[in-house]
Order: C-alpha cells, then structure tokens, then sequence
C-alpha cells in the first residue's frame, strides 16, 4: 500500500478513530497532519514521535480549521461526538462536518474521508441525523470522497463510568438483545479501510462502506471474553423501562435496534478488500484480552 506524496490531515487526531488512522498512517509511510486541541497531551505526544506534523485547533474555531487544511492534499473528517445531557445535538454535529467540508473544499483538498456511524432503520431516532447531514454534503461537494460508517467498536468493552457498554464488577450492560447476533468491529480495522481509501482515491471514491469485523450475540461474546480473559462477564440486557430511565434517546435505541434488521455490514465482502480483518476472539488474543484483564476492579 502507497499514499500521495502530500500530506493528510487527521482531524480529531487524539481520538479513537483518528488516532488509530493517524499511527496506520503514519506506519505505511504517509505523511500525517494531526489536528489536535491539546499538544501536550500523551496521545499527540506520541503522534508527535511516530513523526506526525501537530496542527493546534478545534471544529469550533473555523480559521485553525483554515489553517490544517492548507498544503493538506487529503484529509480524514471526524467530527467530535455531540452528546450531553440534553440528547444529541444534531446541529452542532452537523454544522462542524458540513463547515469542514465547504472548508476542505476551498482548500483545494483532494479526497475526503469521513468515518460515521452505521446504518439501521427509523435513523432520525437515535442519533444518525448529524451524520447523515454531512455525509450529503460531501456528496454535495463535488470532492472525491469515501464514507465509512462503523458498527459498535470492540474497544467499547473498555469503557469505564458509563451506565451502557464496558465491563464493570463482571457485568456488561447494553441495550441490545441478548440472543440476537450483533455487529462490532476493532477500531483498528475502521483506520486500515481508511488507509485503503486514501492509498486509492478512485477506486474508493464515491463508497459508503457499512463497516464490521464480527457478528456474535451479546450472550456468547460476554462467554468468549470470559474464556479469554479468565473473568467471568456475563450480559445483561436492559429492559425498554431502564433504557428510558437513562434517557429518551437512549429508550430510542433500544426500540429502533429491536424494530429493524439492525447493523448489516457484509462482513464477507469487507474481508474480501481486507483480508485482515478481525473478529472479536481473534482481537481478544492479540491486544483486548490484556486490556481488558488491565481494566481496574470495580
């Protein structure tokens, strides 16, 4: 795999998606512009290292955006989440992609990357709108343009504080049904079908690539992660009633998962452009299982 001689931007560099993007990149040889809000901290420190350029900015002070964007001849767009206590804030979100779109597009940008979320039925409820927004910009944009749309990370097992997802006092709770197969993917192979895009533009220009690695009920994914890890896991499904007494929005994914066909990557055609894509007992074995057994006791 070649990249272009120019430079990529890597917005959000110090998140998950971005991070990962930016070392894959970084690893094949391309030159990286890392747009961080923070150079100090760990993670654009590292970046730093690994020999990426630090650009200093934020979505919502437009001219640093200006700023990355010059000299970059390709650019990877990932908005921060807009989530907080009131819900989604879908204009935030949207207002964010679309203006780094019209901005990457007066800069003379080439190719357009934007990593989103996956697709289900009834979107407008839980949370898609925003994303959606920005993905018909980039249509709208005459750019040459590649969308990913990623399932549930595999590194959601990880988190830690959240009333759903992550693995706390050996219970992992989720809005999912606990017999019904559900899609995840390692966020490493969202950054390598990024790489893969920006190593051949024309071929990737104009896809919308549903994205997972692993299809496996929530029941025997807890039972897998047990086997590997030697800590007992198990699942337990929330009810629509303690869904809601999370939040509406939350209640609204609990319904529109059970109302539709749910995730529905081709996982087989995704292997076929990937060959190395994981599943989750293959990512258990080479880097979740120690993360995991890392995680602190609670």
């Amino acid at each position: 795999m070649s990249f272009p001689q120019h430079p990529i931007l890597v917005s959000t560099a110090t998140g998950k998606q971005g991070n990962a993007t930016a070392h894959r990149l970084l690893a094949g040889g391309a030159q990286v512009r890392a747009l961080v809000r923070d150079p100090n901290t760990p993670a654009a420190q590292a970046l730093s290292a690994a020999g990426a350029e630090l650009a200093v900015g934020d979505f919502d002070t437009p001219e640093t955006i200006d700023r990355a964007l010059t000299g970059v001849g390709a650019a990877l767009l990932v908005p921060p989440a807009a989530y907080g206590s009131g819900g989604w804030d879908v204009e935030l979100e949207a207002n964010r992609g679309e203006g780094f779109v019209a901005r990457a597009r007066a800069a003379g940008i080439d190719h357009l990357v934007f990593t989103g979320i996956a697709s289900m039925r009834q979107e407008a409820n839980w949370g898609a709108t925003g994303k959606r927004r920005i993905e018909q910009a980039l249509r709208d944009s005459g750019l040459r343009y590649t969308v990913l749309r990623p399932v549930r990370f595999m590194e959601n097992y990880l988190m830690q504080g959240f009333p759903v997802d992550g693995i706390n006092g050996g219970v992992h709770r989720h809005l999912f049904a606990a017999d019904r197969p559900l899609q995840m993917i390692a966020v490493a192979d969202v950054a390598e079908f990024a790489a893969l895009a920006f190593a051949d533009p024309d071929r990737f220009h104009g896809l919308t690539l549903e994205l997972a690695g692993e299809a496996i009920t929530p029941v025997a994914a807890a039972e897998l992660i047990s086997a590997h890890t030697g800590v007992a896991v198990r699942y337990h499904e929330y009810t629509e009633a303690e869904a809601e007494a999370i939040g509406s929005e939350i209640g609204n994914v609990w319904r529109v998962s059970r109302a539709s066909e749910g995730w529905h990557a081709d996982i087989h055609a995704l292997r076929a452009l990937h060959p190395g894509l994981q599943t989750l007992e293959s990512w258990l074995t080479t880097t979740g299982s120690a993360q995991i057994k890392a995680l602190p006791a609670r």
